[in-house]
Order: structure tokens, then sequence, then C-alpha cells
């Protein structure tokens, strides 16, 4: 099976189950962000718009019943970002 039909196949699984991984991903973006604002990125401007600007679009596109393949796109970025601050936060900067 080919990597494009493979992802094919997960997004017309997710469309089909969009209404539970809307809760779910809803749910991960908001507390994985909130955690980021919380260890600092509440202390630097640049820092707080990195980490507010993908989590609110993510959110919106939730709200938007916008194409999963956005959403999950969104998500994995925002996801990604807040880890990137959450791991810089915990171990670097003291």
């Amino acid at each position: 099976m080919s990597t494009h039909s493979l992802e094919t196949g997960v997004i017309k699984e997710s469309e089909f189950n969009r209404f539970g991984l809307i809760s779910m991903i809803l749910l991960v973006v908001g507390c994985v962000g909130g955690i980021a604002v919380s260890l600092g990125a509440i202390k630097y401007t640049s820092t707080l718009i990195l980490t507010v600007i993908p989590t609110m679009t993510t959110l919106s596109l939730l709200i938007a019943v916008a194409p999963m393949k956005w959403i999950w796109r969104a998500g994995l970025v925002s996801i990604s970002i807040d880890l990137l601050l959450i791991i810089y936060f915990l171990f670097i900067e003291k």
C-alpha cells in the first residue's frame, strides 16, 4: 500500500468519525497549549504569539467544520510548536 492511498484512507475515515475526533483534538490541542503557556510562554510576547496563533487557528477550524485534512495539519503544527516550547521551558530555561 502506498503512502498516498494510506493518507487518503485516513482522511476518509477522519471525515466519517469527525465528531469523535473533534472532541479529542479539542481536548489535546487546548490542554497542550495551556501547559505551554503556563510553563513560561506567557512571559514573552513572541512565545505567547507563537503558542496562541496555531492553537486558535486549530480551534477556529474545528468550530468552522473545516475539512479534516486542514484540521489535522493545523493540529499537528500546533501540538509540535507547543511541545517544543514545553521542552524549552522545562529543560533549557531555568
